[in-house]
């Protein structure tokens, strides 16, 4: 048997051993007596796998969690609270100021964001929180604001205030929806 030959057994053993497949070409006869290989000019083909095809170590399942099935909320949304949130936010940041539109949108934005983070700092478990603030020019003109959604009334609830100085009002309005 020659070296290429003791070479290529040991390596089949091997592949074997690791749980890999291997093909002989069809012009490659073996020998059951005489332990050795007579080939062609073709080459022998190897597919190597451990346990399954896409074995993975580091594969981690992912975590399931269950369902808690928690309908109504432990504790209620805290509207008062929230209520003074909005009052002090409104006045801190209208106090002084005079109606400009495009001072007025950027406004709006910035007090909204504020307002949403400090009820959002409350930490009130499974509420979404919604906040919108309206501002406008202060003349002899009425205005209604209204909205709309599905509404649960045992769990949903809002909380609303208003804020007037020489020439803005501004109304700030949180929803606080129960994430079931």
């Amino acid at each position: 048997m020659s070296d290429h030959d003791k070479a290529r057994d040991k390596a089949a053993r091997l592949l074997k051993k690791q749980g890999s497949v291997s093909s002989l070409a069809s012009s490659d006869v073996f020998k059951h007596d005489n332990r050795h290989y007579k080939h062609g000019a073709s080459s022998m083909s190897t597919v190597s796998f451990m346990d399954e095809p896409g074995h993975d170590d580091h594969y981690k399942p992912p975590v399931k969690c269950e369902n808690t099935y928690q309908l109504e909320p432990k504790k209620k949304f805290p509207a008062g609270k929230v209520k003074h949130i909005i009052r002090d936010v409104l006045e801190s940041y209208l106090a002084e100021e005079r109606y400009e539109p495009e001072l007025c949108r950027q406004m709006s934005k910035t007090i909204s964001e504020v307002i949403k983070a400090r009820v959002k700092d409350m930490m009130i478990p499974r509420f979404k929180v919604i906040c919108l603030v309206h501002i406008g020019q202060l003349s002899s003109q009425g205005l209604r604001i209204g909205s709309r959604c599905l509404w649960d009334d045992k769990a949903d609830t809002f909380s609303t205030s208003e804020f007037r100085n020489k020439s803005i009002f501004a109304i700030g309005s949180v929803y606080g929806v129960y994430y079931e």
